[in-house]
């Protein structure tokens, strides 16, 4: 038995952003619009709208969401629409489901906070991607980071599901090469992940596939030409099945560590998660054979090697080779050049073993296994 569910209306294809406002005014004409740096881009697509706008220029923390919140209460918000990259959907969907909520950040948040269940629906939201690889328009969570707790956490809800993604891959053509490559690889272990995790599904598993086989064609495409529009839009197709993917499989080990660190360093989360995602997979192959040989776990990683390598004939282990090097076409950092420190080693180890990423992970891996990815991270 599983279960699916996912946002009420999702828009895809180029051009798509052109109808938001069409959509926007099924559910009021008052919006505070989320958005990063350079609302440039959003502008023109909220046209006609009364908006007030709300600008997020890192990943949301607990205290920019209190913020946030406050802005919608006076503004008088009757939708939030997010139009940015992970960091702008995360805080539009935490803002529109705290708007409409008694309370504050820190009662619902999950790990660190007291893990409240919401009481009622948040404001309508929608969620429009200006990048390609959190999927997060379609999960019904918001990563939050606690400065004061030194970590990322999860709000959680079937309420956060947006009322509508509209997913326009034209909005990505302005993307830079760093973005798309840590973006990119941010989509690819929210394919694979999902698709060897504990809790994978037939469905699921139809959308990990054509998505891992689409960024295996399409990333290096678009790190070498940021404007072909095909393989763009490949791409955006491919965070959007990792969105979906996760949101109804969970994830692993790489997203278990990408909440600690992400917590602890101002780093991107495409970029911790690209720098761990080699060293992750690699110890899950390690432990699997080892321990569960007959895990189909193990043979869901040869699945994924053998459209990495495009051999019919290859294990498991052939994978991790292969992720290595589009992680070095795409100039990935180690975690050490992000900031972590080998000192940090066992503090980011304990509160990775306690990520709620962690609990899917297709085997429980040992402190010293978890240890060994950290460190061969660096």
């Amino acid at each position: 038995m599983f279960e699916f569910a996912t946002a009420a209306r999702i828009v895809f294809g180029r051009g798509a952003a052109s109808g938001l406002v069409k959509i926007a005014r099924e559910f009021g004409s008052r919006a505070l619009v989320v958005t990063g740096r350079d609302r440039s881009r959003a502008e023109g697509a909220v046209q006609l709208l009364d908006c007030h706008w709300f600008s997020v220029t890192g990943e949301p923390t607990v205290q920019l969401i209190r913020e946030g919140v406050a802005q919608a209460r006076q503004s008088q918000a009757e939708l939030v629409i997010s139009i940015g990259g992970g960091s702008a959907i995360d805080a539009g969907k935490a803002i529109a489901i705290l708007a409409a909520n008694s309370g504050e950040p820190l009662d619902y948040l999950e790990v660190v906070g007291r893990g409240r269940s919401f009481d009622r629906p948040g404001l309508p939201y929608i969620a429009v991607p200006t990048t390609a690889g959190t999927g997060s328009e379609v999960t019904r969570n918001a990563v939050i980071g606690s400065p004061e707790h030194g970590v990322k956490a999860s709000l959680r809800s079937p309420w956060m599901l947006a009322r509508a993604a509209v997913v326009d891959p034209e909005l990505t053509l302005t993307l830079p090469r760093a973005v798309t490559a840590s973006t990119g690889l941010d989509a690819l272990t929210q394919l694979i992940e999902p698709y060897v995790s504990a809790r994978a599904n037939a469905m699921v598993d139809m959308f990990c596939l054509d998505g891992i086989r689409r960024v295996a064609a399409a990333l290096p495409r678009v790190l070498a030409d940021g404007s072909d529009i095909a393989a763009r839009e490949s791409m955006s197709f491919a965070s959007l099945l990792g969105g979906l993917s996760l949101a109804n499989a969970g994830l692993g080990v790489v997203h278990g560590f990408a909440a600690p660190i992400g917590g602890m360093i101002d780093a991107a989360h495409g970029a911790v998660c690209a720098a761990v995602l080699p060293h992750g997979m690699e110890a899950n192959i390690r432990a699997l054979r080892e321990r569960a040989p007959e895990s189909a776990a193990l043979q869901r990683y040869a699945g994924v090697a053998r459209i990495l390598t495009g051999d019919p004939s290859v294990s498991a282990e052939a994978a991790v080779p292969c992720i290595r090097e589009l992680c070095r076409e795409a100039g990935v950092l180690s975690l050490s050049a992000l900031g972590v420190r080998r000192q940090d080693v066992p503090g980011l180890v304990e509160k990775a073993a306690r990520a709620s990423s962690m609990k899917a992970n297709p085997i429980v891996l040992t402190g010293a296994e978890l240890t060994a990815v950290l460190e061969s991270s660096l």
